[in-house]
């Protein structure tokens, strides 16, 4: 039985020297054999020209576009098509994305939603709102939340949250790199079902899970 692979076009920012972590991980995980990713990441995308996502690119083989503002909707379908991509990655992708469907947007986001969520709130920013939190006795952990992707940061519909440890001493740094190793434990076996059919969007933003519909971000309990 001949099965079609599934194209993967990634989004990661990234910054000038670094970043893009996430992105090697998807790579590294669709060429395993057995494959943890059943996919094929066919490119990635960033709005650094020459920053660490473009380097890692480079080392990988993958091929690599430099994305400037203005983001628009014509942009990020002229880029879907120019790929044939089947699903759009968000790894660490900081900008709005308008214009696709949101069944085919998947982005992860490094503390749990819906409450550090919004606007502003992305990586270091979201571990400090997350510190604050647990010591004024608010949370008792933080998460990683994978969802698909609409018009509104962070407001697409959940799929899974993954609880990640708070600890007595811990800082937002100390904090960022437990959940970083979580991010890239889940988002290529959350993706992969997705890719595969076994995780959906459906009707009325209802997610399902092998054709149960579990409730947002719930898929992993805290």
């Amino acid at each position: 039985m001949n099965i079609m692979i599934k194209k993967i076009l990634v989004f990661a920012s990234g910054d000038k020297i670094g970043g893009g972590s996430g992105f090697q991980e998807m790579v590294e995980r669709s060429r395993t054999e057995p494959k943890i990713l059943n996919a094929k990441i066919v490119g990635v995308v960033s709005n650094y020209p020459n920053g660490g996502v473009y380097q890692k690119a480079m080392k990988l083989g993958v091929p690599f576009t430099f994305f400037p503002k203005p983001f628009t909707a014509e942009i990020y379908r002229e880029l879907v098509r120019n790929f044939q991509a089947d699903f759009v990655m968000c790894s660490g992708w900081l900008k709005p994305i308008t214009g696709l469907p949101e069944k085919m947007v998947i982005n992860i986001h490094p503390g749990p939603l819906p409450s550090f969520g919004g606007k502003g709130m992305y990586g270091h920013h979201v571990h400090k709102a997350v510190i604050a939190a647990y010591r004024r006795g608010e949370i008792t952990q933080s998460a990683v939340s994978i969802h698909f992707v609409n018009d509104k940061y962070d407001c697409g519909a959940g799929i899974v949250r993954v609880p990640v440890l708070i600890r007595l001493d811990d800082t937002a740094e100390t904090l960022a790199a437990r959940v970083l190793k979580v991010e890239h434990n889940y988002q290529s076996l959350v993706l992969n079902q997705i890719v595969n059919g076994d995780i959906r969007l459906g009707r009325g933003r209802t997610v399902y899970f092998k054709n149960k519909e579990i409730s947002r971000f719930s898929f992993i309990n805290e």
